[in-house]
């Protein structure tokens, strides 16, 4: 836990609650003691703190209690000479930072300024809450983006703001850097903003953000049965089911930390573009909790890493109908377009794992000439190098998915394969060729289906395919050592060498008594699945 950060988080929340303090005495002033407060057609009171700590706040008086309470929960700043752990007290912080946040944007909309301004939205109410709230459930949003501060320039928002709206990822705007605002900033590109766009524009402060957090909220109560008060099921339901992240632009300064402190307490970690302090090792996060310096084209990408977000791409993105019922169809030769392998030229396809850094999920490269630029029934050498990266990708689950790479690809309209390894034959029909396909739809189809059939072990895939016969012929000379690696690596494995075997139930369905124990040294009776398999 960098202590930089603790410090700076628990400045931060001593500025949040004496900013709170003052909004509230100015509401008090104005309005009584007695005054109800809360956020608009909402049956949660003020949802942060009430999944926090149950307390119902419904007055200005319940608010000076609450107040209270967060004041009772910031910490002192660390001993500048003793080390000790910082992770608890700047939790803590950050929890009083957001009590803060919560009352000063629920003063807000009883003395001004009002949340609810031009662009800004303010608080969602319980009718949009359910709405959108389901979608985080049924996985149809993958998570959301908190966003703070300002891009560099309006172009870098923009992009940031499609490659999250591609992603099916809710984007939550609040807060500014030199007096800009991401969501002025998509805006004045003439970007629509509000909940059907999936940008929501929360508010001019970083305060606003805490309508994010309580969306969050929310949802535990509600979808997740957390109960009030509960703030590890809080912690629990929202780490493991919404898969949200803070993307921090520009400067941070003691309240952003505060608040981003606060974050942590939901699992949401923080990926900013500037050089802060960072928090690497796991723990309240699923994997780091602040990670910084990331070059905006990046950002994105790095957020779902870190927050282990999946995203899953339900339309395979080809020209042409896709699914199981193509993957029997035959292509004559006299309805070839093109062909590769089958005796006439090298024809290979390769899965290797590498880095998690090494790669950008979705890249697709061709080396050499694309299919457009020969005549009908060409034979063409072609390599299918696959790269994948995961938390927990091994090298032995290559093979494995290697050997989806032929049903996957057959399940195109206009794609014929078969083979396997070095032996592969596949074609493209004129039909096909005619409605669009080109050799980069052969890593579409990959890097889809692998991301949607693999989750558990796949995050990235890029596809490289490869037409050039020199290069065709170099890399079949590594895949052919690394096949021969993995030959060897089944030959020498046993039931005894290995301390976990796994059972397989698919046949259920038509021999509903029958399971079977896959060992390395037995197949499933079927034949079709192997030890490797089941560990996949």
């Amino acid at each position: 836990m960098s202590k930089y950060i603790a410090t700076k988080a628990i400045d931060g929340a001593v500025e949040w609650v004496a900013r709170a303090e003052a909004k509230l005495n100015e509401a008090v002033g104005a309005k009584g003691e007695t005054c109800r407060v809360g956020f608009p057609d909402t049956a949660y009171f003020l949802p942060v703190i009430y999944s926090f700590t149950g307390e119902k706040v419904e007055t200005l008086a319940d608010c000076r209690r609450v107040l209270n309470r967060a004041k009772s929960l910031l910490p002192g700043r660390p001993s500048e000479n003793v080390w000790l752990p910082y992770l608890g007290n700047t939790l803590d912080a950050g929890v009083a930072a957001l009590f803060a946040c919560e009352i000063i944007e629920a003063c807000k909309y009883l003395v001004g300024p009002n949340p609810v301004d031009g662009i800004w939205l303010g608080a969602a109410n319980d009718i949009i809450m359910r709405e959108r709230g389901i979608e985080f459930v049924d996985g149809t949003a993958p998570g959301f983006a908190a966003i703070t501060g300002a891009a560099p320039s309006n172009e870098i928002a923009v992009k940031i703001a499609r490659q999250l709206q591609e992603k099916n990822i809710y984007v939550f705007m609040g807060g500014s850097t030199g007096g800009k605002q991401f969501a002025e900033q998509l805006a004045a590109e003439g970007v629509q903003l509000g909940w059907e766009t999936r940008l929501v524009p929360f508010g001019k402060d970083v305060s606003g953000l805490i309508y994010a957090l309580g969306f969050a909220n929310r949802a535990a109560l509600s979808f997740g049965g957390v109960k009030p008060g509960d703030y590890k099921g809080n912690l629990k339901y929202n780490k493991n089911r919404i898969f949200a992240f803070v993307l921090a632009f520009g400067e941070v300064d003691a309240e952003k930390y505060a608040a981003a402190a606060g974050a942590i307490n939901y699992g949401f970690p923080v990926i900013a573009d500037t050089d802060i302090p960072q928090i690497l090792p796991t723990g309240v996060c699923t994997y780091e909790h602040v990670v910084s310096q990331v070059p905006h084209d990046q950002m994105v990408e790095k957020a779902l890493e870190v927050r282990g977000c999946k995203i899953k791409v339900t339309k395979v993105p080809v020209p042409v109908p896709y699914g199981p019922a193509f993957e029997g169809e035959r292509i004559r030769k006299a309805d070839v377009h093109v062909e590769f392998g089958g005796n006439r030229t090298s024809a290979f396809e390769f899965v290797t794992t590498v880095n998690m850094d090494d790669i950008t999920d979705g890249e697709i490269q061709v080396i050499g000439p694309d299919i457009d630029t020969v005549q009908p029934g060409t034979a063409m050498p072609l390599a299918i190098w696959v790269e994948v990266a995961g938390r927990k990708m091994q090298p032995d689950f290559e093979p494995i998915l290697e050997r989806q790479i032929h049903h996957l690809v057959n399940g195109a309209e206009g794609i014929w394969h078969m083979g396997q390894r070095d032996i592969v034959w596949t074609r493209v029909s004129k039909n096909g060729f005619a409605k669009g396909l080109r050799l980069k739809h052969y890593g579409e189809i990959l890097h889809a289906k692998f991301l949607a059939d693999y989750p558990a072990i796949v995050d990235k895939v890029k596809v490289t395919l490869i037409t050039d016969p020199n290069e065709v012929e170099n890399r079949l000379a590594v895949a052919r050592k690394t096949y021969d690696q993995r030959n060897r690596r089944l030959e020498s494995m046993t039931d005894e060498s290995v301390d976990t075997f796994y059972s397989c139930l698919l046949c259920q369905s038509f021999a509903p008594n029958h399971v079977c124990i896959i060992t390395p040294e037995r197949l499933g009776l079927c034949g079709a699945y192997n030890w490797l398999d089941g560990k996949a």
